[in-house]
Formats: structure tokens, sequence, C-alpha cells
């Protein structure tokens, strides 16, 4: 098979210009230029041959024929209908022996699909807003591979995250803010909501900084890439909604004790004091300083101290 090639910045900027294409700041568009960029994403998600990856945003497919050229199928989730009509056309201009599956085209999600010679599926790509799926095509993605669009890039990874188990790692390039509150331990001055819930689903760490000239249009800000290995989520006896609603409260006023910032969803200052206590933490520190297992264990500390609800058929006393 001939050598996949990926997009240039002149390129680019044609491929734009022919579809009429004028990157949004609602949609958070900002196109990589540089292919020595997407190598380095490729590479630092550790992506291998035959693998599945889902790719959130792909844009004009920069990435995605980084992806394509490692060997990875890749599934694609696209907002922009004019952007996912588009990527088709380009996918097969720079990776030769791909056809379109015509019966794909009866999905009940806008789904179009490239197969190679052999009939794998090697590119699906979904137009739907990536925060209401629910399920993807084919088989289970076991990566993330994403240039997240900088204004959902956080519920974007947070929904996969729950949502699709059978992810082992993510490695996703964001505005270099959010990267370090995604990556940022308990006690730092970026830790934070994101952090603590990323940790329950992953180890994070920030890899490598990348500089706006890369990206068209060029951001005002830096971003960076993060690296995501999945890990089991905290041993609990309490659901993972209960204790993202512990950790919602202790960040809500940061500069609250912990006692006093979970008054609301304990019921008072004294049950949250009593409940930190019970978790083995003191009621005086404040949300950047405790850990997702510390949150767990005060989720399940005021789960104990509700009544029981009485179960069908009893009578409550």
């Amino acid at each position: 098979m001939s050598a996949i090639t990926l997009l240039g910045p002149a390129e680019i900027r044609a491929l734009a210009q022919r579809a009429g294409i004028r990157p949004t700041k609602t949609l958070g568009q900002n196109f990589v230029l540089d292919g020595g960029t997407v190598r380095k994403i490729v590479r630092q998600a550790g992506v291998e041959a035959g693998e599945r990856v889902v790719e959130i945003g792909p844009g004009l497919g920069s990435l995605t024929l980084g992806l394509l050229e490692a060997g990875a199928d890749v599934v694609a989730v696209e907002i922009d209908p004019v952007l996912a009509r588009l990527l088709p056309g380009t996918v097969q201009a720079h990776v030769p022996g791909l056809t379109l599956d015509a019966s794909a085209a009866t999905a009940e999600v806008p789904t179009v699909v490239l197969r190679d010679d052999a009939g794998r599926a090697r590119l699906t790509i979904v137009t739907q807003d990536a925060l209401t799926v629910t399920e993807l095509p084919g088989p289970a993605p076991t990566a993330l591979v994403a240039n997240l669009p900088y204004n959902v890039s956080v519920p974007v990874l947070l929904t996969f995250l729950e949502r699709f188990d059978s992810l082992e790692r993510g490695l996703v390039m964001v505005q270099a803010e959010v990267a370090d509150r995604l990556a940022a331990p308990p006690g730092s001055r970026t830790y934070g909501v994101p952090s603590a819930k990323v940790a329950w689903y992953a180890a994070a760490r920030r890899t490598a900084t990348v500089g706006r000239a890369v990206f068209w249009p060029a951001p005002h800000v830096d971003s960076a890439l993060v690296r995501l290995d999945r890990r089991e989520p905290p041993a609990a006896t309490v659901s993972r909604q209960e204790v993202f609603a512990v950790v919602d409260a202790a960040f809500a006023q940061r500069r609250k004790m912990l006692r006093s910032a979970l008054a609301g969803v304990a019921g008072s200052s004294a049950a949250a004091e009593t409940a930190v206590r019970a978790a083995g933490l003191d009621p005086q520190v404040r949300g950047e300083q405790v850990d997702v297992v510390g949150f767990a264990r005060i989720a399940e500390a005021l789960h104990a101290a509700r009544p029981a609800t009485p179960g069908p058929g009893t009578v409550a006393p």
C-alpha cells in the first residue's frame, strides 16, 4: 500500500476555502497545521496498528491522517456537518485504497465508513455532538486521541471516560491551563473539580507544551498534551454520582473549609463535620487538599448518616 501523506498548511487553508469553512469560536475550532505535532500526539498516545481509536472533533483531518498512518482504525465524532462531509474525500486523497461503504448510510445517526481492500473499516465518521454520544459503531475503542475544542474539553473528556469503559488510555490536546487542571495533584494551586473527577477514572499527566504557531487560526493561549491511563476507580460503597456531588460542593466556594462547604449536601455544618471526621479527615481542610479517595470516603459517610428509606410493604415508625 502506498504511503499515507499528512496535510500541510497550504492544503489545510485551501480545503477550508473551497468548502467555505471559517473556523468558529462557538465550536472551538483551531486546526493543526504541523505534521510534526500530529505525529508527536500519535506517538505519545502509544497508538498501535490495528487498534480502534476514537477521535473527537477531527476537523479537516490532520490528526485523523496521523492516526491512520500509524495503522489505527479510527471512529471520528464530528459535530459540524460541513466538516463531516468534507473528511471522507480528504482521507481518500491521502490514504490510497479506501472505498466508501454505502450500507453505513442507513444508520440512524449520520455515519460514513471507509474500508480498505480487505474490507476493514479504517475510518468511521459519526456526525453528532460528542456530549450526546452514548454508543459508537463497530468494535469498542481502546484509546481516545483528540485535539479537543477548548470550550468543551473537560465535559467531553469526562463524558467519554464515563460512557466508554473500553478506553484504556487517552492523549488529548487542550488549552495549557486546562491541562494543568486535569493533571494537578491535591494541594496544588490548580487542583479542582476537573482534577478530582478525572482522577476517578485515570491517572493524568501533562506530557508536552504546544505552541500557538502550529494552529490555524492561532489561538490566544498555548496548548498542552495530557496523557491519561485508565485505572480502577476508588473502592466505594456509593455511586460515582454521589462522590462527584461531594466534589462539586467542596469546590463551589474554594475558600471554605469542608465543614462549611459541604453543609448543603450534608444538611448542616455539624453533619458535614461529622461525615468528614468519619472519613478520617480534618473538617477544617479545604477541598483542594483532598484526593478522590478522600471524597469517596466522605460520600460514604454522608450516605451512611442518611435515614434509611422504608422498603415496599414496610411501615415507617
